[in-house]
């Protein structure tokens, strides 16, 4: 039986719905199907070796979270799992900050930039 409301988790860059899209768009709830927004506003740059490597890690968290009550905090755990490991993503250099997006915010840290003093010293 489908869950009447719609739970969800939203962090700054996941977001995850009980739910699926319905052929007009629209997100219905469900109790069977979770849906991953990943970085809905564009932050970073992507690469699809990384953005699979979101999803393969969210899958991993929903199944070693299978059997548990379908609740907000669950997907709140889910969700700040994923922020976490998108921050790792950033810091090892697979995911970029989208200098072009709407808001640069720097919540994971700040970008490093190489300087020319740098650039120089390491004989670049």
């Amino acid at each position: 039986m489908d869950n009447p409301m719609l739970l969800k988790s939203t962090t700054r860059h996941i977001r995850i719905f009980a739910g699926e899209i319905d052929q007009d768009g629209e997100l219905v709830p469900s109790s069977q199907v979770l849906t991953l927004d990943v970085d809905p506003d564009n932050e970073f740059n992507w690469n699809e070796d990384a953005l699979q490597k979101v999803y393969r890690k969210f899958d991993e968290l929903v199944e070693a979270s299978s059997g548990a009550d379908l609740i907000d905090y669950n997907l709140r755990r889910i969700g700040s799992d994923l922020e976490h490991f998108l921050r790792s993503l950033l810091q090892k250099g697979e995911v970029s900050y989208n200098l072009s997006a709407r808001v640069t915010n720097y919540s994971m840290g700040l970008p490093q930039v190489a300087s020319e003093e740098n650039t120089e010293a390491n004989g670049v």
